[in-house]
């Protein structure tokens, strides 16, 4: 089957929350591969299992080693693809599972959200040559350096299996979730959010990158620097889809696309007398408490101190705020707050900022915060008002 063109299917943890919806997903699998393909699979956690075993590890220990969490949390993927094989091989389909690691996941060494540096199939290729399913743990690998097992962050099998559709050359890599591709909103706070059949790779970045949470926005960047072809599905309704590409064809230029929010944004701020040095004491701080580095969304210096805007997933920004107690030149600056953004196609217009704090002014809401980029008007909130400025921005979409 060597010459068999790779397809490499993501399902999200909705998708395998039981035996009988993993069996579905097995008989999907098989008819994919009774037509020829080589496939793929790569799967998440079956429905809440990382949520419990983060609350497990709490009830155990308020303050969990970031290396045994790591450890504990990449069991919900193994289950998974255990289980996948299992059915798989009950319908007369060959497939075998694969860890990150066994499967060549190379990443850095930090813990709870790695980055993978590199990926080596041998041992998947070998198999799909032999005609097999291969069904791969994400979200998880291991660091060369270290020989450790490391964890992507939330939402990091999205970048698994685009990192393995690269490195196989495959024909396409299909991310199946429960919703129905991408929307102009969350559909879960504006029920009429619209979806989307084709969006460009600069645009879903940038609506990943400010919280959108159908793909984690490292696995949007890798598809667009690999060139791999990436199409978003909702399961049990496959024609509902996203095509992700280069440009499409008649979008209108500065056409407000999507609105984004992150509901949890942390301020750090660090006695420094510049702005250098201000980063440096907080890469000493991350270093020193085993912290990876978390997206930062701003930073800037006055009157001798550094302030930091910063996002991650929940237990990275519990971790900081605990350590930050211990610390004397770094603290939380002030309370949680919470972003909202318009992402727009090609370039925003000049006026795009002063409409949307009209808009959220007309229903009550101050934002404090207004960061621009070439794609997006990002504006921060606070955290009560975070689902009715989506909705109140989402009046700007035409």
């Amino acid at each position: 089957m060597s010459n068999h063109p790779i397809i490499v299917q993501k399902y999200g943890g909705v998708c395998l929350e039981t035996p009988a919806r993993i069996r579905a997903v097995a008989s999907s699998l098989a008819d994919l591969h009774n037509q020829g393909h080589r496939v793929v699979a790569i799967v998440s956690a079956m429905g809440r299992t990382t949520d419990e075993l983060i609350e497990m590890a709490h009830q155990v220990s308020p303050h969990p080693n970031r290396r045994e969490l790591d450890m504990l949390l990449t069991t919900g993927e193994r289950i998974s693809m255990s289980l996948m094989s299992m059915a798989l091989s009950d319908l007369g389909v060959p497939a075998i599972s694969f860890t990150g690691s066994q499967a060549g996941v190379m990443t850095d060494e930090s813990h709870s959200s790695a980055r993978i540096l590199d990926v080596r199939p041998i041992r998947v290729r070998e198999e799909l040559d032999r005609g097999r399913i291969v069904v791969l743990a994400g979200f998880q690998g291991v660091s060369p350096a270290t020989r450790e097992i490391t964890t992507l962050g939330r939402g990091g099998s999205d970048t698994t299996a685009v990192a393995m559709a690269a490195a196989l050359r495959a024909e396409r890599c299909e991310i199946i979730k429960e919703v129905d591709g991408i929307c102009s909103a969350d559909p879960r706070i504006v029920p009429d959010a619209r979806p989307f059949r084709q969006l460009d790779f600069a645009s879903l970045s940038e609506m990943c990158f400010w919280g959108a949470k159908v793909l984690h926005f490292r696995s949007v960047e890798l598809a667009q620097s690999q060139n791999v072809p990436l199409f978003l599905k909702k399961w049990g309704c496959i024609q509902h889809s996203t095509q992700v590409q280069k440009d499409v064809a008649g979008m209108e230029n500065g056409k407000v696309l999507a609105v984004n929010s992150i509901a949890r944004i942390e301020h750090v701020e660090i006695d420094s007398k510049d702005l250098n040095q201000g980063f440096e004491k907080f890469a000493q701080h991350l270093n020193q408490n085993a912290l990876s580095w978390p997206q930062l969304l701003g930073s800037a210096f006055a009157a001798g101190k550094t302030s930091m805007i910063v996002a991650c997933d929940p237990e990275w920004l519990d971790a900081l705020l605990r350590t930050l107690e211990r610390s004397g030149d770094l603290r939380r600056q002030r309370e949680t707050s919470s972003s909202v953004s318009l992402a727009c196609y090609g370039s925003v217009s000049s006026d795009l900022p002063f409409k949307a704090l009209q808009t959220l002014h007309q229903h009550g809401i101050v934002a404090d915060k207004c960061v621009l980029s070439p794609h997006s008007v990002n504006l921060f909130v606070p955290v009560k008002n975070r689902e009715a400025a989506v909705k109140a921005l989402h009046s700007l979409i035409h």
